[in-house]
């Protein structure tokens, strides 16, 4: 199968954020997101420490330390940026002022159960950080992720099996090789990645696809 590097989901992501969207971009993965706004869209990317307008990473000689995402990266500020302290930054989370969340998982269910912030292997308690307020109060929520685990086995599940971060929550998921929508009766393909079918993504998809 052929599999999409990170920066190329991202940019399938992007492809889909309306212009003029308000968006949350989760640790990790996600944040990568921000460096591929189509030409000719403009997009408000937020971060849960407190800057509404985030912009890509600084030119060389050009960093600021104190200017970073939720994942500690670099990051510039877009023209109208706002910066603010972390009870605003999730009162905009939890009030319903953003449009889209975009976020990593653990698992996904077919129903659209989230599983992001723990998993029954992990020896330490984990942080939950906004991941439980933005599945709560943005209507929209994206998972960007990887189709497989590091072994092999699916994330794409019938059912999750670690802690859930919320019921029936997602939109749709953007993987290495495919597309989906989680619609009423499981996922739907949107669209595989190139040079793959939808009997090789089946394979290591444990929920059913609906083409």
């Amino acid at each position: 199968m052929k599999k999409l590097d990170e920066n190329a989901m991202a940019a399938r992501l992007a492809q889909d954020i309306p212009d003029g969207a308000y968006v949350n971009l989760g640790i990790g993965l996600p944040n990568k997101v921000a460096h591929f706004v189509p030409e000719g869209r403009e997009v408000m990317y937020h971060t849960e420490n407190g800057l509404l307008g985030v912009g890509g990473a600084p030119a060389a000689g050009e960093e600021d330390p104190e200017l970073i995402d939720a994942s500690k990266n670099l990051v510039t500020m877009l023209p109208g940026a706002a910066l603010f302290d972390h009870p605003l930054a999730f009162s905009m989370m939890r009030g319903n002022h953003l449009g889209i969340a975009v976020l990593g998982a653990y698992q996904v269910a077919e129903n659209g159960d989230l599983a992001n912030w723990a998993t029954l292997e992990q020896s330490f308690p984990p942080a939950v950080g906004g991941a439980m307020d933005l599945v709560a109060g943005v209507p929209q929520i994206f998972v960007l992720m990887r189709h497989t685990a590091r072994d092999g086995s699916p994330k794409l599940l019938k059912q999750c099996s670690y802690p859930l971060t919320g019921a029936g929550v997602v939109t749709r998921v953007y993987t290495d090789l495919c597309v989906l929508e989680v619609t009423p009766e499981g996922f739907r393909l949107v669209e595989l990645a190139p040079g793959n079918s939808l009997e090789e993504v089946q394979a290591v998809t444990e929920a059913r696809i609906l083409a």
